[in-house]
């Protein structure tokens, strides 16, 4: 009997189809206001721009127009849509809900490392914010969170929060450069991670809330700075 090849085995690399990376290009443009709400959209444009063929340009606006992040109009025009404020309310409403569970658990019975990895996660916040950075400072603000849901053991449930947070994560963008607002989320991050490490359950959860709501309070500013980037309604 012939004896197997002792040749190691290469692991499988998952790349993204060109689908896949046409919607996630496309997403991160339009959450981060590179593609403002009410932008047109030219599938022969967006292609060109991501050395594509329009197939998957198309799959990945059918996949944002799922989502809320795309409108179509039959025979007429495809833009980005505009931010949703009800739909923007049941996603605070969802994640209000999640994570005062999610920061109750962590305070009652934090997993090993949860120290060092808050501490981690809020140095490079403070460096960011020194910085003035606000694209890197709003992608680390999701990672905070990201990583108090691993943390949890329910990290599926931020990719599901996520895919519902378009409209929440523009109105929160849009408010991140106003004066103090950067150096606020950092506080509210350190307050709710104090309590978290204190096991303080009780005060983790008001810090947590404190935290998502500080953006809908300043709505009105917010609206009318920007006019033309909310749905009617």
């Amino acid at each position: 009997m012939s004896k197997l090849s002792a040749a190691p085995l290469q692991p499988f690399e998952r790349r993204p189809s060109a689908g896949e990376f046409a919607y996630g290009s496309l997403r991160e443009t339009i959450l981060t206001l590179a593609l403002p709400p009410g932008a047109p959209l030219s599938r022969a444009t967006l292609a060109e721009s991501l050395g594509l063929s329009q197939t998957p340009v198309r799959e990945a606006l059918v996949r944002l127009q799922a989502e809320g992040l795309v409108e179509v109009v039959p025979s007429a025009s495809t833009h980005v849509a505009r931010i949703n404020l009800a739909s923007a309310r049941e996603t605070l409403f969802l994640r209000r809900a999640l994570e005062r569970e999610m920061v109750r658990q962590l305070a009652e019975a934090p997993p090993p490392g949860l120290t060092e990895r808050i501490q981690a996660q809020l140095a490079a916040q403070g460096d960011l914010l020194e910085r003035g950075d606000h694209a890197a400072f709003s992608a680390v603000d999701d990672a905070f969170h990201a990583m108090l849901y691993e943390a949890a053991g329910i990290s599926g449930l931020w990719d599901m929060v996520q895919r519902r947070s378009g409209h929440l994560a523009r109105l929160r963008r849009l408010h991140l450069p106003a004066p103090g607002k950067a150096r606020t989320v950092l506080q509210e991050h350190g307050a709710l991670a104090d309590a978290i490490l204190a096991g303080d359950a009780v005060a983790a959860e008001v810090a947590l809330r404190r935290h998502l709501s500080d953006t809908f309070g300043r709505l009105e500013e917010i609206r009318a700075a920007h006019p033309g980037y909310f749905a009617a309604g």
